[in-house]
């Protein structure tokens, strides 16, 4: 089969590749779309440590199973299909309570570190055990599809946030899970809701997308700004989708006492946190990884058009224009979102 492989650091090529073999309780899904998560952007360099080449990477993906396994129950060749990123185990403490995002034996798709090499969907070809799928609803096609697990973060940044109705609310970073989260807050019922970041077209796609005002994070004042629209209180509730020490700092200036922040970005493996802020206004921080359970839920979002990803959509691309869709989206110089390839 036909694979983008990641043959060294910065060095990603179109190569012939074995085609998986499926266990008894896999199978073999034809890839019809997958996306370029900015993971796997900055995973290309070395830098995180969880791209090690060679790879095939990629895990936002929708497709058709072709084959199945000899223990497979429930699904057929010809279902079409999308499938959780983490490859949980389902039988140790994090997954017997309901919280698979936190298996002591997690892989994730198209990533290889020191403890595993997990190959991903850039391919004809990934294999995928069973108890990860989830049908497609009728009508959703593929390349939206394929933004489910983009989605299913930002649904659970939201689901880890313990929303009132009506809560104001601010979004730290207008970059793919941002403004997937923007949406997501509208979805369960916040009142008004607030965008910053530093890229315009970003924050004009923040707009479009519904958030009632946005800032420019280096030419305004952010969090004077949401203490003029708060009545000098702060919003309840801010979720910060980048991950660097400024951001993160905007996001607790920008609470009101007693308030909550959700962390989902982490673009930086540490950062400084005003711990007196916190700690004197008493804030509630929630760390939010991956997704748990919320795929249905983002399906049905997208089926029915309450969700709108076709404006993050930048691209769809041939498999073989993957190297330089990655070369552009590396390189940062053009205000692209998500591109989808299709082997």
């Amino acid at each position: 089969m036909k694979a983008l492989v990641l043959t060294d650091y910065h060095d990603l090529e179109i190569q012939d590749f074995p085609e998986p073999k499926i266990g008894p309780e896999e199978v073999l899904v034809a890839v019809k779309a997958c996306g370029i998560c900015g993971s796997d952007v900055h995973g290309m360099d070395g830098s995180t440590g969880r791209r090690r080449p060679p790879i095939v990477m990629g895990h936002e993906a929708a497709g058709e199973i072709v084959r199945v396994g000899s223990g497979v129950r429930d699904w057929a060749v010809g279902d079409r299909v999308t499938f959780d990123s983490t490859v949980y185990c389902g039988r140790c403490a994090p997954c017997r309570s309901g919280r698979v995002n936190l298996c002591d034996h997690r892989r994730v798709l198209g990533v290889s570190c020191e403890e595993y090499r997990q190959h991903g969907a850039f391919a004809e070809f990934v294999a995928v055990p069973q108890h990860i799928l989830y049908r497609l609803p009728d009508g959703l096609d593929f390349h939206r599809a394929a933004m489910v697990e983009a989605l299913s973060i930002a649904v659970h940044a939201v689901a880890r946030t313990q929303l009132r109705l009506d809560d104001d609310a601010l979004v730290v970073g207008a970059g793919m899970i941002g403004l997937l989260t923007l949406q997501a807050l509208r979805a369960a019922g916040c009142g008004r809701i607030f965008v910053t970041d530093l890229v315009p077209a970003r924050l004009d796609l923040a707009r479009q997308l519904g958030a009632d005002e946005v800032f420019q994070a280096d030419r305004a004042d952010v969090p004077a700004e949401i203490l003029k629209r708060t009545n000098g209180r702060g919003v309840d509730v801010a979720i910060e989708a980048v991950g660097l020490t400024p951001t993160v700092q905007t996001a607790v200036a920008c609470v009101r006492k007693g308030g909550q922040l959700t962390l989902v970005g982490n673009f930086s493996p540490k950062v400084d946190l005003p711990l007196q802020a916190v700690v004197t206004r008493e804030l509630t921080l929630h760390g939010s990884c991956a997704s748990c359970g919320e795929y249905p839920a983002c399906l049905n979002l997208l089926a029915r058009g309450a969700i709108r990803v076709d404006p993050l959509i930048s691209a769809v691309a041939p498999l073989e224009e993957g190297p330089r869709w990655f070369k552009r989206l590396y390189e940062g110089k053009e205000p692209l979102m998500k591109v989808i390839l299709v082997p």
